[in-house]
């Protein structure tokens, strides 16, 4: 999952963007209004999380202009201001869910899957693929009701992988949902975290999920193809 955060304030930005990388999201950071359309622009985020009071162009601002743009990714506006005006004006401006500082870390990422499972593709809070089946809400991967333990990194990347079963997912697509802008796709951590998702995921049953696409990228086989 990648995530734009939005804020102005560096202390809180790092304080998000650190929580989220710890739990396998790619963060990327916008740190005023038009830096945020502009990375709107350039790359495809899961989720944003926008803060209200922002120079340049507040998150109101942003918001709409995301929506009469198109932009149909699920926004969670952050603010301090609690009054109903204010809530309302955020979700009418466009906002998905809205979330009033200070707010514990926990709520902030509870807020983050549900807007995610909104998703046409990304309904519930189960995945399958075969008989593997993932929980995103606890996290736990199983296959063949056998539990596996996976990296917070390795499960990011089959949660990836698993919500877009039979498609074939490029090393860039890869890296920019399941790291940031500035992970160096040349590198070969991919197929490193690759490598121990197949040993934890297939080495140990006879049918195959995550297969290489020569030259393409990885994809995940859901049970319609294996």
């Amino acid at each position: 999952m990648r995530v734009l955060v939005v804020e102005d304030e560096r202390r809180i930005a790092d304080f998000i963007s650190k929580g989220l990388s710890e739990q396998g999201y790619g963060v990327d950071i916008a740190y005023d209004g038009e830096e945020a359309l502009h990375w709107a622009d350039v790359a495809e985020f899961d989720v944003i999380v926008l803060d209200v009071m922002l120079p340049i162009r507040d998150g109101i601002e942003v918001c709409r202009t995301l929506r009469e743009r198109g932009s149909r990714t699920p926004i969670l506006i952050l603010t301090a201001r609690d009054a109903i005006e204010d809530r309302v004006r955020g979700l009418d401006s466009g906002a998905d869910d809205y979330l009033v500082k200070p707010f514990a870390f926990a709520e902030l990422t509870a807020r983050i899957r549900a807007l995610t499972r909104r998703e046409p593709a990304a309904k519930g809070t189960v995945l399958r693929a075969a008989d593997l089946v993932l929980d995103t809400t606890t996290r736990e991967v199983s296959r063949g009701g056998a539990r596996i333990d996976l990296t917070t990194k390795e499960y990011a990347l089959l949660e990836y992988l698993t919500r877009h079963p039979n498609q074939v997912l490029t090393r860039s697509m890869i890296a920019e949902h399941v790291w940031s802008y500035e992970f160096d796709n040349a590198t070969n951590v991919i197929d490193v975290h690759i490598r121990n998702l197949r040993r934890k995921i297939d080495d140990p049953f006879p049918t195959k999920l995550i297969h290489t696409v020569r030259g393409a990228g990885y994809r995940i086989f859901s049970h319609q193809s294996v």
